[in-house]
Parts: structure tokens; C-alpha cells; sequence
């Protein structure tokens, strides 16, 4: 890139955080670690994607799918999840940052879904970057709840176009410019379908425990050679 060349900088970036039980099960440690080093990674990523200039991250923390995993996993899970919501408000009022909760909130277990208004309610202040948690998230899941909104408020056909479905999503967020999964799998699973019509996208092959702070920079040098046509020439 030439000096003269402007660096673009994504402004909001989508992370299928993907590999903590394999990362886990290659070091002999048990499934549940690797989920709580993916926990403490997540507390990062924030931080060093708000710090070069991202605007939004989405990360993808559980989706309707991982229900069906063994119930041992999924209560631990949920702890976790809890743990890192109600730790998480404190963080991110002290670093103005807002936190957005999307998915199927109402229907996660116990006082989970309290957690999660509580932190929304706290930082819905927070001008230095969004975090955006997709939490019992399915991007089908989420299509059908809109569907289904919209027929409860006795749309017409008329009134059924793009705009209309966008405003009955989960939120309102900008469209994610660049979508990255980590583990070298190489598929959506669901996250932000809607939304990720003309994302770029990018695999890394590593699993998520093992995220750095310079693969945010790998990823804005990335989105950099990308040229985003959105349908044109």
C-alpha cells in the first residue's frame, strides 16, 4: 500500500470464536478449559480491536445448535456465561464500552437472561465501541423470529421489503464488513445470515485460545486488499 493510499480500518467485525475443545483436547487438558481460556480471550479481543479503530465486534458465544452438546458441557457453559456478563459490566463502564446481548434472551436458563439486560441496561451509555455477544444466537432463528414479528403486527405485503425485515432483527447494527473464524473451518454455522450478505470473509488456522493481538492486525492488513464491489462491477 502506498503511502498515499488511506488505511481502511472494518468497522465492525464478526469472530466465530471456533476450536477451544480441540485446543483443549491437543493439550490433554479437559473440553471445559479450553472454553475458559476462550472466555478470557474474548475479554481481550475488545479491547485491542476498539484500541485500532474497529467500532464494533460481534462474537458468536453459543448458538441454538449448542444445545446439543453433552449436558455436562452446556451447564458449564452457562456458568461461565454468567460469570462473564456479570464481570464484564464492571469492564466495560470503567472503558465505555456498550455491550449488546443478541439471540433468544428470554429463553436461556435461570436468571441468565436477567444478566443480560442488566449489562445492556448499565453500559447502554458506552461511546467507545460496541461488543456485541450472539448468546443462544441462530442467524435462521433469528430470520423466523422477524417473520414472525411481522405478521403479529399485521404487515402487509406491500410493507414487506428489506428495511422492514432489517428493523425486526435482534438489533440494528451495521452490516459486519469482515467476518473471521478461527480452528481453519471454513463455514458461517448460522452467524449474522442476514447480515453477512456482502461481508468479507477470513479463516485463520488457529483456534481461538490462541488469538493475539496482532491478528486484529492481520485482519484490517487483510480487509486492506480486499476490493468491496457489493454487486457492482
Amino acid at each position: 500500500m502506498s503511502q498515499k493510499e488511506e488505511r481502511k480500518i472494518p468497522n465492525h467485525v464478526g469472530i466465530i470464536m471456533d476450536g477451544n475443545r480441540r485446543w483443549a483436547q491437543e493439550r490433554n487438558l479437559p473440553s471445559l478449559e479450553g472454553h475458559l481460556k476462550g472466555y478470557e480471550k474474548v475479554r481481550k479481543v475488545a479491547d485491542w480491536a476498539f484500541s485500532k479503530g474497529i467500532k464494533i465486534i460481534s462474537v458468536y458465544g453459543f448458538s441454538v445448535e449448542n444445545w446439543k452438546r453433552s449436558q455436562e458441557e452446556v451447564n458449564y457453559l452457562m456458568k461461565l456465561i454468567k460469570m462473564a456478563l456479570e464481570e464484564e459490566v464492571v469492564n466495560a463502564q470503567e472503558k465505555g464500552y456498550k455491550v449488546l446481548v443478541t439471540g433468544k434472551i428470554s429463553e436461556l436458563p435461570g436468571d441468565l437472561p436477567e444478566a443480560c439486560y442488566n449489562i445492556m441496561e448499565k453500559t447502554q451509555g458506552g461511546t467507545n465501541g460496541i461488543l456485541n455477544i450472539c448468546l443462544n444466537y441462530g442467524g435462521r432463528a433469528e430470520i423466523v423470529d422477524a417473520i414472525r414479528k411481522m405478521i403479529k403486527n399485521n404487515l402487509s405485503v406491500e410493507q414487506v421489503h428489506e428495511g422492514a425485515v432489517r428493523k425486526y432483527l435482534y438489533n440494528e447494527l451495521p452490516d459486519p464488513d469482515m467476518i473471521v473464524r478461527t480452528s481453519g473451518e471454513q463455514r458461517l454455522s448460522g452467524f449474522l445470515l442476514w447480515q453477512s450478505a456482502y461481508s468479507e470473509f477470513m479463516f485463520l488456522q488457529k483456534y481461538w485460545p490462541e488469538f493475539e493481538e496482532r491478528d486484529i492486525d492481520s485482519i484490517i492488513e487483510e480487509y486492506n486488499k480486499r476490493q468491496r464491489r457489493f454487486g457492482g462491477n
